[in-house]
């Protein structure tokens, strides 16, 4: 669920709270209260329901009933919350009609009110909002599918693109001649890369230690086609048994440091894919060489998206004066 507030949000709350203030207003003149009432009731009450929707929204909702699942802890805590925010309301009303805390004979009666004022005070604008947020959320979770779905398609056309094929093709027949050794391991690792990619084009995660196969022989195929304009490291400073990425990640990674840059002849392009607890992060050095616009490609937007779906955490990119660097999550079996 979304929790922050947007400007639909807003305007659904000043509606709601400017129709109960007018209504109120008229209660107030029918009973013949002060003018200090009207100025001091209407905005406490206005200002504490919405701290409490706020509250319920941005923390008791998703703690409790969304991450936690704990029914009873949501229960109590709401309890609480509603049964101080409208006792202090109370109270306030009451010394704005110039009356005080010592006429109250029943403590228990009185802060028994004060829950009951809340629940009118907060339950139909924030029953409004929460239905709203699902809403928006289910409508929010079909557009992501639909572009999971297109991303899938992409990300498979890529993968079988036609100048893939036709690049290794000629750095094939290169070798055939020059290098027939090194050649009979470019055709073994180009099938390993098309296997793989038959294999798990349906899925929607790979574990990681499959992926770091499939990277070690793409980069084989690059450094085969580029010779020492590119340098690859793999460091795993943690297990990576059942950890999983989405499918592609890293070919899509490594698809970006290639085409982002390019040597000029004298320094390689170097590039560290290193696992740590919860990330992977692939960190490549810039060229000075301009090759294509600065921009996050459509590998990047696409796992952006894939990442939606799959876990809570999100890409992270930082862009350097000399250097790259890319964390993507790493979604565990607990996830």
């Amino acid at each position: 669920m979304n929790t922050k507030l947007n400007k639909s949000d807003w305007i659904i709350l000043a509606i709601v709270f400017g129709t109960t203030i007018i209504l109120g207003c008229f209660d107030y003149y029918r009973e013949g209260n002060k003018l200090i009432e009207y100025l001091v009731d209407f905005p406490t009450s206005t200002l504490l329901s919405i701290i409490v929707i706020l509250i319920f929204i941005q923390k008791i909702v998703p703690a409790f009933l969304v991450d936690k699942k704990n029914y009873v802890l949501f229960f109590i805590t709401s309890l609480l919350l509603l049964t101080i925010s409208g006792t202090l309301d109370n109270i306030v009303g009451r010394y704005s009609a110039g009356g005080s805390l010592s006429t109250v004979k029943n403590v228990l009666s009185y802060i028994n009110d004060g829950l009951y004022n809340a629940v009118d005070m907060v339950g139909l604008p924030l029953g409004i909002l929460l239905i709203k947020k699902f809403y928006e959320g289910q409508q929010e979770l079909i557009t992501i599918q639909k572009q999971q779905k297109e991303n899938e398609l992409k990300l498979l056309r890529s993968q079988i693109d036609p100048h893939f094929l036709f690049n290794n093709l000629n750095t094939l027949d290169a070798l055939i001649d020059s290098n027939p050794t090194k050649a009979k391991e470019y055709i073994n690792r180009l099938s390993l890369i098309y296997r793989y990619l038959i294999q798990t084009k349906d899925a929607e995660v790979m574990e990681l230690s499959k992926e770091i196969n499939f990277a070690e022989n793409y980069i084989f195929l690059i450094k085969t086609r580029f010779g020492n304009d590119y340098e690859f490291t793999i460091e795993e400073n943690t297990s990576i048994k059942d950890k999983f990425i989405p499918t592609g990640a890293i070919q899509a990674l490594l698809e970006n440091v290639v085409k982002h840059n390019k040597s000029d002849g004298k320094i390689s392009i170097k590039t560290t894919i290193l696992i740590n607890d919860g990330w992977l992060i692939i960190t490549n050095s810039k060229s000075d060489v301009v090759s294509k616009p600065a921009s996050f490609g459509t590998g990047l937007a696409n796992l952006k998206a894939r990442y939606k779906l799959l876990s809570n955490e999100q890409i992270q990119i930082h862009d350097m004066d000399k250097k790259f660097e890319v964390f993507i999550p790493i979604i565990t079996l607990s996830e």
